[in-house]
């Protein structure tokens, strides 16, 4: 079965990025692409509101969100809107799973999986694997990664998959998307962190 993904992402800076996984999905029957711009949503609806739109009219029936991660991800309002949607349930949507690929300009020597069956499927050749609980190590491993995801790599009580995109496969994509999908219902997102209305620190 296809699920319907939504991909998040700087379109300034990664839309090659974007396109091109959108075609080798295609290409290689992995997803069907849900997205669509929110760019257009006007900063002077609430927060409540923001987030029922994006949930109720960009994201309608769809429960996977791919996140692409740059080196500039992390401070763009839309993105964290997206973000904060997809962890949101609305009377007309339930909350996504979330897959986050770290883009060559954010790479790291780290990743996260989302299920235990990632392990041996993505990383066979890798035998020690660590438990990391606190927000600092998962902010050092990943110093590109937007405060909402951290936020919930820390959360004992959400699913998150972190994979490079040097490290992405056909079927290794096919696993963490199912997962994602799966793990929706149960993932208790930690959702305290306002949205962010700016595209800048400072």
């Amino acid at each position: 079965m296809k699920h319907r993904v939504f991909v998040s992402y700087h379109h300034k800076n990664d839309q090659a990025y974007k396109e091109y996984l959108i075609n080798w999905a295609e290409e290689n029957n992995i997803f069907v692409d849900w997205s669509v711009d929110t760019g257009d949503i006007s900063d002077d609806l609430s927060d409540e509101q923001i987030r029922e739109k994006i949930r109720d009219e960009y994201l309608r029936d769809c429960r996977v969100t791919i996140l692409l991660v740059g080196t500039e991800t992390k401070y763009r309002k839309h993105v964290d809107w997206e973000l904060y949607s997809s962890m949101h349930n609305t009377q007309l949507n339930k909350k996504s799973g979330i897959i986050v690929i770290l883009l060559p300009s954010a790479k790291s020597e780290f990743f996260t999986v989302g299920d235990d069956n990632e392990k041996s499927a993505i990383y066979p050749t890798v035998t020690d694997w660590t438990t990391i609980n606190t927000y600092a190590e998962f902010e050092h491993r990943y110093p590109y990664m937007p405060e909402r995801i951290l936020d919930n790599l820390v959360n004992p009580n959400c699913n998150i998959a972190v994979i490079n995109w040097k490290d992405l496969t056909v079927d290794g994509l096919k696993l963490m998307i199912d997962n994602a999908y799966h793990n929706a219902d149960t993932n208790s997102y930690d959702m305290h962190r306002e949205m962010r209305r700016r595209n800048y620190n400072g």
